[in-house]
C-alpha cells in the first residue's frame, strides 16, 4: 500500500534564525491537510520544503516510502498555487491552463480537450479565450487551480490562495475547492492563518507556532481537546481560567468547584493549571459563580455575552432562547459544561 507523504524530523535554519524545529508530519493519500498558524510560524517554509523550493537543514521528505529530499522540483510532480496566483498575463486563460501540457509535449488536440475538461471542472466553460486581466478575483483563483491540476499532480500544494478575496467569495471558493478535492480524490496541503478556513477544508489540521508543530489531528479533535493554551486560543476562542486541581474530576476557581472530565496525568491536588472553556460551554444558571453582563451582541444564530466574573472577562455564546435579558448591566450566575472544558498544564 502506498504510504503518501512523510515529513521526518525536518529542521530549517536561515543563518541564526531557526524557522522549523524537528518537524514531522504524515499526509495519507487522498487527504486534505491544512497547516495553520500565525505569520512567521514556519508554515510556508514547511510547504516550500515539501515542494522542493527549499532544502531542509536536516531531516527528510519521503513519498510512498522513497526519500525525495534531494529530488528537484520538476521531478516531484507536485503542483503549487501561490498566494499571488502567478498567472501569465500575456497568455489567455486556455493558454495558461495548457502551459504545463505544452511543456510535457502533449499533442495540440489533447491540450485543447484537456483544457476544455478543466474549464468544465471549475465551472467556467466559456472563458478560455479571455485575458487574465478580464477576470474577477474568483475566476483568476479557479484558473490558477485548473492550471495546477492540468499537471495531474501527485500532491496539490497551496499557500494562502484565498487571502486576497473578500469574505463572501472566500467562503464560496473554500467550499468549491473542498468539493473539487473530494471529486478528484487528490492529496492536498494548504497553508493558512485563518482557523475558520482550516476547519472548513481539513481532514487533518497541523497547528504551528514559532517553528514547532503544536498539535496534529482532525479539526473537531483540536477544537474539543487542545493540548496547550496556544492551540486553545488559536483554534476558535477559549476562556482561559487559572485554576487549582481539587481532585481527578474537579478544579477550584473563585472559591468554587468546577467539574471536569479529567485533569492531566500526574497532576496532584493543589497544582496550578489552566482551564480552557469554549464560549458555548459557559452556561447561565440559577446558582454558581456571580457575574455581571457587560456587553451583549446578537450575531444571528447565537447571542454573545461578555461577563465580568472574578476580575476576569468571560465570553459566553448562547442560543437565543437562553437569553431574555437587556443590553447589559444584569447580575447573573454562570457555570461551565465539563465536556466543553479542558484542563491544561500552564
Amino acid at each position: 500500500m502506498p504510504l503518501g507523504l512523510e515529513v521526518k524530523n525536518v529542521r530549517k535554519s536561515f543563518a541564526k534564525h531557526v524557522a522549523l524545529e524537528d518537524t514531522s508530519l504524515s499526509v495519507p493519500q487522498g487527504q486534505f491537510v491544512c497547516i495553520l498558524g500565525p505569520s512567521g510560524c514556519g508554515k510556508t517554509t514547511l510547504l516550500r520544503i515539501i515542494a522542493g523550493l527549499e532544502a531542509p537543514s536536516s531531516g527528510a521528505i519521503l513519498l510512498d516510502g522513497s526519500d525525495i529530499t534531494a529530488r528537484p522540483v520538476h521531478q516531484r510532480n507536485f503542483a503549487m498555487v501561490f498566494q499571488s496566483l502567478a498567472l501569465f498575463p500575456f497568455l489567455t486563460v486556455a493558454e495558461n491552463i495548457a502551459y504545463a501540457l505544452k511543456l510535457r509535449n502533449f499533442d495540440p488536440r489533447e491540450q485543447k480537450a484537456r483544457v476544455g475538461e478543466l474549464l468544465n471542472l471549475i465551472k467556467l466553460p466559456d472563458i478560455g479565450a479571455r485575458k487574465i486581466s478580464e477576470l474577477s478575483g474568483g475566476q483568476r483563483q479557479r484558473v490558477a487551480i485548473a492550471r495546477a491540476l492540468a499537471q495531474e499532480p501527485i500532491l496539490f500544494l497551496m499557500d494562502e490562495p484565498f487571502s486576497a478575496l473578500d469574505a463572501e467569495l472566500r467562503d464560496h471558493m473554500q467550499v468549491e475547492l473542498r468539493q473539487l478535492q473530494r471529486e478528484l480524490k487528490i492529496t492536498a496541503i494548504l497553508v493558512t492563518h485563518d482557523q475558520r478556513e482550516a476547519m472548513t477544508l481539513a481532514d487533518i489540521m497541523v497547528v504551528m507556532s514559532d517553528g514547532v508543530v503544536q498539535q496534529i489531528g482532525a479539526p473537531a479533535e483540536l477544537y474539543r481537546n487542545p493540548v496547550n493554551t496556544f492551540v486553545a486560543g488559536f483554534i476558535g476562542r477559549s476562556n482561559l481560567l487559572p485554576v487549582t486541581v481539587a481532585d481527578a474530576k474537579h478544579v477550584s476557581w473563585a472559591g468554587g468547584l468546577i467539574a471536569v472530565n479529567a485533569v492531566p496525568a500526574g497532576a496532584k491536588p493543589g497544582d496550578t493549571m489552566i482551564l480552557a472553556v469554549r464560549p458555548e460551554g459557559v452556561r447561565l444558571s440559577d446558582e454558581g459563580f456571580a457575574a455581571t453582563v457587560k456587553f451583549v451582541r446578537d450575531v444571528g444564530g447565537r447571542i454573545e455575552l461578555r461577563l465580568a466574573c472574578n476580575d476576569m472577562e468571560i465570553t459566553a455564546s448562547l442560543d437565543p432562547s437562553q437569553w431574555q435579558g437587556r443590553n447589559g448591566g444584569e447580575s447573573v450566575h454562570l457555570d461551565f459544561a465539563a465536556d466543553a472544558a479542558t484542563v491544561l498544564t500552564p
